[in-house]
């Protein structure tokens, strides 16, 4: 059979991911993988897991195996209106959908609001996944620029201005892949370009949890509720791998979200769910959450001070308060692919920076930022800070390597 003649159009945009390809390679025992966001598996509750499956058995019984509301297992979404409150985001439960993971939403929002052609507006880099989920139904993008303070809120006023934008993706706080923070003044300047345009934004939220110095920043959704779905997830506090994600959105945009995932899953996991909401409703998360905090605090540092003691003189990186990543840009014309390639060879792995980027121009009609290939993202919280050490000095080695060869050429 010639299957390719079987396949949808919209498979053409679709790729494997660049980083769960790189994945494969990295989860070789001999790899040390600084790529992967994952959580550390020390961080996973499982002394608490017998007690809470019984509290769910008891509580809950075979309703805790039986199919569910689209909308999400209802003791799960009362038990989230506290945490999500916590971060500012007041909301009501009838706002609050559950979703198989922030992917799940993502996925959902693409399918509800995206034509062929419409534009999506996303940081320069981005997270990939969210291009993964989007590309399928055929938009373009806008890429708005970003520096150390996050985005920047005359470029996205600029690329509005320009017209045709459908929504806006970001991720504010300890973005992903480079761990900035976007400053309270910018969320103000945001919410008010949000609120001149009538804009829509998808706020991705899953790392403010997890800070180790500063202060927390109020999310855009409490800045500018009615032009802002907003993103969380428990992947990196409770469990990955059961896959809830977390999303509050206005009512009109709520009804079609669930009836955009009806005809995917039906609904998220419901024993996942009851545990989840066990976890939360017993104080389990409140009660952990700062003991997660200071175990990843020492990774995020061995891997700061480690960049600052190896790294070749004019190579950058950024200084996160939180999350699990540190993007790091070479001096120009290093090749993050091949820096790549030479550091898998001695057996550590890190995601080069380009496939964070969306295939299209910033707004000014250039092309990729100068600088994107030179970069490259890391991850801190997989790996104890003794590997992080040898890791980083292995990539930092491979780089002085590269550059030296870069002078002689």
């Amino acid at each position: 059979m010639d299957f390719h003649r079987l396949l949808a159009d919209r498979t053409e945009r679709m790729e494997a991911s660049a980083i769960r390809e790189i994945l494969k390679v990295a989860s070789q025992p001999e790899v040390v993988s600084l790529a992967g966001g994952l959580p550390a598996a020390e961080s996973f509750p499982l002394d608490l897991l017998p007690g809470l499956l019984d509290a769910v058995v008891r509580k809950y019984g075979a309703a805790s195996l039986q199919y569910d509301a689209s909308e999400g297992f209802m003791p799960l979404r009362e038990a989230l209106l506290p945490h999500l409150a916590a971060r500012g985001v007041t909301t009501t439960v009838d706002q609050v959908l559950i979703t198989s993971g922030s992917q799940g939403a993502l996925d959902g929002i693409g399918k509800t609001f995206l034509s062929p052609g419409d534009i999506v507006a996303v940081e320069a880099p981005t997270y990939l996944g969210a291009l993964q989920a989007f590309t399928p139904y055929q938009p373009r993008y806008a890429q708005v620029e970003a520096d150390d303070d996050g985005l920047v809120p005359a470029s996205l006023d600029a690329v509005l201005s320009a017209g045709g934008v459908k929504l806006i993706y970001a991720v504010p706080t300890f973005q992903n892949p480079t761990g900035r923070t976007l400053s309270i003044e910018r969320r103000h300047r945001v919410a008010e370009i949000l609120r001149r345009h009538d804009a829509l934004l998808v706020e991705d939220d899953p790392y403010s949890d997890l800070r180790y110095v500063g202060e927390r920043v109020p999310p855009i959704h409490s800045l500018a509720p009615d032009h802002v779905i907003y993103l969380t997830t428990l992947s990196k506090t409770f469990s990955p791998g059961l896959r809830l994600g977390v999303c509050v959105a206005s009512p009109e945009a709520f009804r079609w979200l669930v009836i955009a995932r009806q005809g995917v899953d039906l609904h998220t996991g419901t024993l996942g769910q009851a545990l989840a909401s066990e976890y939360l409703a017993g104080g389990y998360l409140d009660e952990r959450l700062p003991g997660i905090v200071e175990f990843y605090r020492p990774r995020r540092e061995a891997m700061l001070t480690t960049l600052e003691r190896t790294m070749p003189e004019g190579v950058r990186w950024t200084q996160p308060e939180g999350g699990m990543f540190i993007w790091v840009t070479g001096p120009a014309g290093l090749d993050a692919d091949r820096l790549y390639e030479a550091t898998l060879a001695r057996g550590v792995a890190f995601v080069p920076g380009r496939h964070f980027y969306a295939d299209a121009p910033p707004h000014d009609g250039g092309g990729l930022p100068a600088d994107a290939t030179s970069t490259f993202r890391m991850n801190f919280t997989a790996a104890e800070p003794a590997v992080i050490e040898r890791a980083v000095e292995v990539i930092a080695e491979a780089m002085h390597e590269a550059l030296r060869a870069q002078a002689s050429s």
